[in-house]
């Protein structure tokens, strides 16, 4: 099996401390384990003792069925198949509905300083939830340079070199009762089919404008003027107008896109002179 490349990480520790989740097995250490894939596993095949194309990455979830089905295997049957569910690729298993943990897999589990952990959630609630925040704190990332701001609920990424006004045009949507999301630097995450955008937590907020400096949005128009986070949804760049280039006036029919973490957004080119009102053109 070719070796994957993981970029992010999930410590059972942060797991444990966003669910409140019951600590059944294993000591402090042993929530240092960790997960990469956004996925979790109900290991029935595998209590069958069908160990093949089974990802030891992701966490194991026990539930109603796998707790009945426990109860029919032989002891020989457990020792011989916990251990595979509890290996050291294995990050942690989750036992829901406040199930009991059978003995032999407690004891099996204590051998080699595994987690296994307890909720009182239903097993589909647990999945739906745990599967959507992995999915978010595992999601591929990327910075772009531009702003973001929300148009009449629309994600809209302001692109352009450094001086043609991004920041400006921002503060006159701002103005209009459009909401900021970031400036100059977007933070971009790919979360399940949509790609969203937030501010860097050094320069949430804040707006930079020429010749003025930096101002304070929430300050100076409110909070509803914020928003932490936006799905984008189009992409506008900002370019020099030129006399000599050739600019359509009644449409074009050749769709732009520009790619952001291999998500592919309409794009409109926005040429800016002098006099010209961005703002409202956006």
């Amino acid at each position: 099996m070719s070796e994957e490349r993981y970029d992010k990480k999930v410590t059972i520790r942060e797991v444990v401390d966003f669910f409140k989740f019951e600590q059944l097995t294993g000591n402090d250490a042993s929530l240092d384990r960790w997960t990469v894939v956004p996925d979790v596993n109900r290991p029935g095949f595998e209590l069958c003792g069908f160990m093949r194309q089974s990802d030891p990455r992701r966490i194991v979830v026990i539930g109603n069925k796998e707790e009945e089905f426990i109860k029919t295997m032989s002891e020989q049957d457990q020792r011989e198949r916990f251990p595979q569910i509890t290996d050291g690729l294995t990050p942690a298993l989750i036992i829901t509905k406040n199930n009991e943990l059978p003995p032999i897999l407690k004891e099996v589990a204590n051998e080699t300083n595994f987690p296994i952990l307890r909720t009182s959630l239903e097993t589909f609630r647990l999945m739906t939830d745990l599967i959507t925040y992995l999915d978010e704190k595992l999601a591929p990332e990327d910075t772009l340079s531009g702003v973001l701001v929300s148009v009449h609920g629309a994600g809209v990424l302001l692109l352009g070199e450094s001086g043609m006004g991004k920041s400006e045009t921002a503060l006159d949507l701002i103005k209009d009762g459009h909401i900021l999301v970031a400036d100059d630097r977007v933070d971009v995450q790919h979360i399940h089919n949509a790609i969203y955008g937030h501010s860097p937590a050094m320069i949430k907020g804040l707006l930079e404008i020429r010749g003025i400096g930096v101002i304070a949005v929430e300050k100076m128009f409110g909070s509803a003027s914020l928003s932490d986070s936006a799905k984008i949804d189009i992409v506008i760049k900002l370019v020099p107008f030129e006399a000599a280039a050739e600019y359509n006036r009644i449409g074009d029919e050749t769709q732009r896109f520009t790619r952001i973490l291999d998500v592919l957004f309409p794009t409109i080119t926005l040429p800016i002179s002098a006099g010209r009102n961005v703002g409202a053109l956006v």
